[in-house]
């Protein structure tokens, strides 16, 4: 009988001792604002986003202090504001990102430890079956050699007997 493919086995479902944990959730919850927080605190370390900024920065620079606009003139007292209100919010952004990551660690840590212990149980287990088999097999040499020596001695008595037969036989045909 062929296994039925819709059960996965032990290597297909390799997270299968992560799966009790599934029911718990980050502090923030799995609701939308954590998920798009945590999206977004990953931008923030992304060369994408670095260079981004660098380059709008220049560009507002650029733009003021050459006379292209004049909406905010050195010391760029606006682009100031803009990068606190950006610290402002990324700051918090990113350690409700970090505290949710923080929680899939531990979580998938203490799964990692129950398949560790399942793996030392098993392992025990395997052990004993081999002890068990490795005296049940030096039971058996000991059963076969004594059957050995009881067959050789049995050996020894036909030869014994089949020449006390033999001489006999030949013993009794010559006499007259």
């Amino acid at each position: 009988m062929s296994p039925d493919p819709s059960t996965p086995t032990a290597a297909q479902d390799h997270l299968r001792f992560h799966a009790p944990h599934l029911h718990l959730s980050s502090v923030f919850g799995g609701d939308w604002f954590g998920r798009k927080a945590e999206t977004f605190a990953r931008f923030f370390g992304t060369p994408t986003f670095l260079i981004a900024q660098t380059v709008l920065v220049g560009i507002w620079i650029a733009a003021n202090i050459w006379g292209f606009a004049h909406f905010d003139l050195y010391p760029f007292i606006l682009l100031n504001l803009a990068f606190s209100l950006q610290a402002a919010y990324a700051a918090p952004l990113i350690l409700l990102a970090q505290t949710r990551q923080a929680d899939r660690d531990k979580m998938m840590t203490e799964a990692d430890a129950q398949h560790r212990e399942a793996l030392a149980t098993a392992s025990v287990e395997r052990q004993r079956i081999a002890t068990e088999t490795q005296e049940q097999i030096l039971k058996l040499l000991q059963q076969n050699t004594e059957l050995t020596e009881i067959t050789r001695a049995l050996t020894q008595r036909i030869e014994e007997l089949t020449r006390d037969i033999h001489s006999r036989t030949c013993a009794e045909g010559t006499a007259p």
